[in-house]
């Protein structure tokens, strides 16, 4: 599991109010945006047999948070939602990340297993979880009580972060087989009813399956919708398709095949071409930006005019990019598959919470530098994070091992939930993506005309781009894989090539 980067940068954060109201079956938590101090940010809402959680943009933090309580009483935590992994785990008031000089500590909260008279250790020692940025949690599993929209589950196993890096804890609803006691037991035998599992076991949902609307960059809040989709937050059609197991034939993360990709802009329009496709991708919430393989980012890179900066080992461009008219089609599941547009307001995001570094030199001399979205990594399975998610609305099957894609439904205020009526039932709505027996076909790599290029840039308003990057950047491999930080953002600016 990759998690999300940027988890250092501090900046505005949203609270909840804990005003609650309830009408025709649905619990709803009003939210309201305010400035630190950093706390939680939630509203739930429960209708038929679906559960809806109101997850937040923490673009500091890098990803979406929800708030949820555990334990009797009940403790409230501001946790990380992530698809790409399987746990829920929360930090021990103990653990030295949250104490940490210099930091704002365990701020989103902790859980104090001995407040609770409903908290039982399951596995002492068992529960480690390690991160491709380096970051891990360690300490015991636990089963206490659970609680996030308007959902109660009696005995939730979760795992205790007492030996942590991370000062927040995260909601994973992936497969179960990718919890990490299955890992560190390497047995199947060791999986346990995680969330969205204990959740149908429970009779809250009648299927293993959810929807998430991330809305768009500058929006407060999105949701997750379990045992249901919502009509009104997605344009067009609803399309399914498979997800692919592993080599055993296991699933154990939402990995689909990518078959496209194209630039558009008012110039023109070039279909972009890797070596890797078709790829693997993994829809993943818990990672902020999007990661392909390096000779199709480049590509990329170089229709948007931005540069590879040795310094922030990331590449950047012109924030006044989110202006662009350029947008990018990400293709899945063959050549009739669901097409999802990603367009450049998107795509551009702040490098710090506070003023923008500036371009020194360079063709960008003078204009504040943002990174962006799509960046490089060395290997499959290819990551298409929150950079590429809010423009998608997403259905994660995980019954019928499948993933429903349409066009988001930016800043909808209409709502129309339809709860999966059965364990087997397919993605309500959702027509099955055609010929996806061709999503394995290998298509000719060709150079790009980059018709679009200069449309980018131009509609932008941004002049002087050499449209094209700056430099090979290296094979980046996992542990490369995190934006720079707030901190590291100002140890960077020595480098001469940005300035504040």
């Amino acid at each position: 599991m990759r998690r999300g980067a940027g988890i250092i940068a501090a900046g505005a954060l949203f609270a909840a109010t804990t005003l609650a109201q309830q009408k025709d079956g649905v619990v709803q938590w009003g939210i309201q945006r305010r400035q630190p101090p950093p706390e939680t940010y939630t509203r739930v809402r429960k209708r038929a047999s679906t559960f809806e959680e109101i997850i937040t943009n923490e673009e500091a933090r890098g990803g979406y948070f929800a708030t949820c309580r555990l334990g009797t009483p009940g403790q409230d935590l501001t946790l990380q939602l992530d698809t790409g992994s399987s746990d829920i785990w929360v930090p021990d008031p103990t653990a030295k990340v949250c104490s940490k000089s210099g930091t704002e500590g365990c701020a989103l909260g902790t859980f104090n297993p001995d407040r609770s008279s409903t908290f039982k250790v399951v596995g002492q020692g068992d529960f480690d979880i390690n991160y491709v940025d380096g970051s891990s949690s360690k300490g015991d599993y636990f089963t206490d009580v659970f609680q996030i929209g308007g959902a109660t589950l009696q005995n939730m196993t979760m795992g205790l972060g007492v030996n942590t890096d991370i000062a927040y804890g995260l909601v994973g609803v992936g497969y179960a087989l990718n919890e990490a006691i299955v890992g560190t037991t390497q047995s199947t035998a060791s999986v346990y009813p995680n969330l969205p599992v204990n959740m149908v076991k429970e009779k809250l949902i009648n299927t293993v399956a959810y929807s998430l609307w991330l809305n768009d960059l500058d929006s407060s809040s999105g949701n997750i919708l379990f045992g249901g989709i919502d009509t009104q937050k997605y344009k067009g059609d609803l399309t399914r398709i498979n997800i692919l197991p592993t080599t055993q034939g296991l699933y154990t993360s939402f990995a689909v095949a990518m078959t496209s990709l194209i630039a558009v802009s008012p110039s023109g329009q070039d279909t972009l071409t890797s070596k890797a496709f078709p790829m693997p991708v993994v829809l993943d919430s818990g990672t902020t930006l999007s990661y392909l393989p390096t000779d199709l980012a480049l590509q990329v890179w170089k229709e948007v005019g931005a540069l590879y900066s040795p310094e922030f080992e990331l590449a950047v461009l012109p924030c006044d990019m989110q202006n662009s008219e350029g947008y990018f089609s990400f293709g899945f599941g063959g050549p009739s598959g669901p097409q999802i547009n990603v367009s450049m307001d998107e795509l551009v995001l702040d490098l710090t919470s506070g003023r923008a570094p500036v371009f020194n030199t360079g063709p960008y001399k003078g204009m504040d530098a943002c990174e962006f979205g799509i960046q490089n990594f060395s290997s499959a399975p290819y990551l298409l994070g929150d950079t590429f998610l809010r423009s998608a609305y997403v259905v994660y099957d995980l019954v019928n091992n499948q993933v429903g894609l349409a066009a988001t439904d930016f800043n909808s205020t209409e709502s129309n939930i339809v709860p999966f009526p059965s364990l087997s039932a397919h993605i309500p709505s959702a027509t099955i993506a055609p010929d996806q027996s061709q999503a394995t076909i290998r298509p000719s790599v060709t150079t790009p005309a980059y018709a679009a290029s200069a449309g980018f840039t131009d509609s932008a308003g941004v002049n002087g781009s050499e449209n094209a990057a700056c430099g090979l950047p290296p094979a980046l491999g996992a542990a490369q894989l995190s934006v720079v930080g707030l901190t590291m953002v100002f140890a960077m600016l020595g480098s001469g090539m940005f300035s504040l």
